[in-house]
């Protein structure tokens, strides 16, 4: 896996949370100390979970008052950025270290506060043939993770100092970048203080008349997605990946859209995969010349955030000559928008729960 474009795809979006600011800057921290379970999502990993693991959320805040039109739109949500340190409280799976960037949107009178970070982690143990072969969670120190957090959330109780409470869900995977690649989900209760800066302040929100219903017609998009990934066979190899998809999209509203499109897959980590099975399995009847491309029809949702959006697409593959994971699959995934046609992506390609392949895109919107 290249970090380096990773952390560069992840940078970019670091835009989205530097736009310029009418208002005095203010900024909350909050720690948040965590205790939970891992979820036995694949039976596979039952080894593995044996104790409770432990840790802690930290949180930077900058507030937004709605110096932006997407500000109101979404009830003044904070951006920020994660760290989470979590001890799996087992030997094999070693502990994690997170970044993320992260929103806070609010609810009911900004007392519920739901966060959702995406970010980079580092795995002390991965997944190693000869020291670590039970951890077939991670194969290898980096990958992705989301996290989130769903808490009752209440502020300057106390001379800036706040008190937060409630669940988070924490994921680890590096997306098939390199086998094995179970992953794990844990969910944990947590309980901490926020503190407020300029908790002495008065704080004014902006509000602007809204601006007239967005209306578009129905637009073309070109697409253009790759990256490397690897089968489940451990050590296979990873194998270069490239994606050519066109859809079109139709902008419901400021913050809604719908997608219909078409994706064409040269998948090479499955040339491997198919010579492996012709050969080492004959039994399971694969012809070694079996086509390893594909072709899938999807149907997607985009949520507009500002410049930043995110999407999730369910397909079917309706060209579909060897059999990996089923012909259903989803894509979920963040773009950012340089421009009004130009665009960035990051996303995850699945099979249900069972991850194939990050991709990095660029597309256009005709």
């Amino acid at each position: 896996m290249d970090t380096r474009l990773f952390y560069a795809c992840l940078l970019s979006c670091l835009w989205c949370f530097s736009q310029k600011d009418e208002t005095s800057k203010r900024f909350t921290v909050d720690a948040n100390p965590f205790y939970g379970s891992i979820i036995l999502h694949n039976t596979d990993i039952s080894h593995l979970i044996n104790e409770h693991p432990a840790g802690v959320i930290l949180g930077f805040n900058k507030k937004n008052f709605g110096s932006e039109e997407w500000h109101q739109e979404y009830n003044y949500p904070d951006t920020g950025i994660s760290f989470i340190y979590q001890g799996m409280k087992n030997k094999t799976l070693g502990d994690n270290y997170s970044l993320y960037l992260h929103y806070n949107f609010y609810f009911f009178k900004r007392n519920m506060q739901f966060r959702i970070g995406q970010g980079l982690a580092y795995n002390t143990n991965p997944y190693d043939k000869n020291d670590n072969f039970r951890n077939n969670a991670y194969g290898s120190h980096i990958m992705s993770t989301t996290f989130f957090m769903l808490n009752y959330h209440k502020e300057q109780i106390l001379k800036g100092l706040g008190f937060k409470a409630g669940i988070s869900i924490i994921h680890y995977s590096n997306a098939n970048v390199k086998a094995p690649n179970t992953s794990t989900n844990t969910f944990a209760f947590n309980a901490g203080l926020v503190y407020d800066f300029n908790g002495n302040e008065e704080i004014v929100y902006i509000k602007k008349q809204k601006k007239e219903k967005i209306k578009e017609p129905i637009r073309a998009n070109l697409v253009f997605r790759t990256g490397i990934n690897e089968s489940d066979v451990v050590n296979s190899g990873q194998f270069p990946f490239y994606i050519f998809s066109a859809y079109a999209d139709k902008r419901l509203s400021r913050k809604s859209g719908l997608q219909l499109g078409a994706d064409l897959f040269f998948s090479n980590f499955l040339k491997e995969l198919i010579s492996f099975q012709a050969t080492s399995f004959p039994e399971s009847n694969v012809d070694p010349d079996t086509d390893y491309k594909r072709v899938g029809m999807f149907l997607g949702y985009e949520l507009y955030i500002s410049k930043l959006s995110a999407i999730a697409q369910l397909g079917y593959y309706v060209y579909y000559p060897f059999d990996f994971e089923g012909r259903v699959y989803n894509r979920i995934g963040l773009k950012y928008y340089f421009g009004k046609k130009i665009h960035g992506a990051m996303t995850l390609k699945s099979h249900g729960a069972k991850a194939e392949a990050v991709e990095f895109g660029f597309g256009i919107r005709l």
